[in-house]
């Protein structure tokens, strides 16, 4: 998100989640999985911090802000590109990745802060190792509901942070129509599959009008329910629109990709 599900994110026991998972897996209910999946390799990360993917940028020290509604409740969303870096191991290597900041506010109130780690592949896929989330109630944290990483949780990690094996593609590096993939796939955790619906699409929100858009359709296998999302060349994340929820990006100083 960007990031992973900008408007919502599912709060359920792990267990829960898991199993429902599991029953949406077997009973054939993934979206899209008669698709093209991505990709047809494993990665290589010869410069993990040099992200070229148009769709997916990273600048260090880019903001990006939105607002919209949920359930009829005003919310915000500030992402910060940090400086810091995490390594990861991976397959008996080192992939350092770099640190989108993602804060969270409903009605006024922060809701969240989850820190996530991205790295690209020498093909321009941006691979996801996962997330430390910190859930907020009257300023004060009350959980880490969400919280994976590749590798598991280390000192400082909340407890109970899953551990998976493999990061989770997050943007092809050359999205096409059709493509399908999993942007996050934790058992027991977080499981989403997208699909790209569309390609250079114009899409204007309050910071501007964006030419050359993409939309991806993400579900959520525990529940079904998906949301859209719209990503603009040299920016990312613009708008995302779900079930009684809307976010549009209102400021950013990532600047679109220029026409040729």
């Amino acid at each position: 998100m960007t990031h992973r599900n900008l408007m919502q994110r599912a709060r359920r026991p792990a267990a829960l989640v898991g199993a429902l998972a599991a029953t949406a897996v077997t009973a054939g209910l993934i979206v899209g999985a008669t698709l093209a999946e991505v990709p047809d390799g494993p990665p290589v990360f010869s410069n993990p911090t040099l992200f070229t993917n148009e769709f997916m940028p990273f600048e260090v020290g880019a903001v990006k802000a939105y607002v919209g509604k949920s359930e009829g409740e005003r919310t915000a969303v500030v992402d910060l590109f940090l400086a810091t870096t995490r390594d990861f191991a991976l397959d008996g290597e080192v992939v350092t990745c770099r640190v989108l900041q993602e804060t969270e506010f409903e009605g006024g109130e922060l809701s969240e802060i989850s820190t996530n780690y991205f790295a690209c592949a020498d093909d321009g896929t941006v691979y996801y190792f996962g997330e430390v989330v910190d859930i907020y109630e009257d300023g004060e944290v009350v959980g880490a509901d969400g919280s994976w990483l590749v590798g598991g949780g280390g000192p400082g990690d909340p407890d109970g942070t899953l551990s998976v094996d493999e990061p989770a593609l997050f943007m092809p590096g050359d999205p096409e129509v059709g493509d399908f993939f999993r942007p996050e796939n934790v058992p027991g955790g977080p499981m989403e599959t997208a699909e790209i619906e569309k390609e250079d699409r114009r899409v204007r929100v309050t910071a501007g009008r964006y030419e050359g858009c993409i939309q991806v359709r993400e579900t959520n296998v525990a529940d079904d329910e998906s949301e859209r999302k719209w990503y603009a060349p040299g920016v990312g994340v613009i708008k995302a629109k779900g079930k009684q929820e809307i976010l549009k990006l209102i400021a950013s100083t990532l600047l679109p990709t220029e026409d040729e």
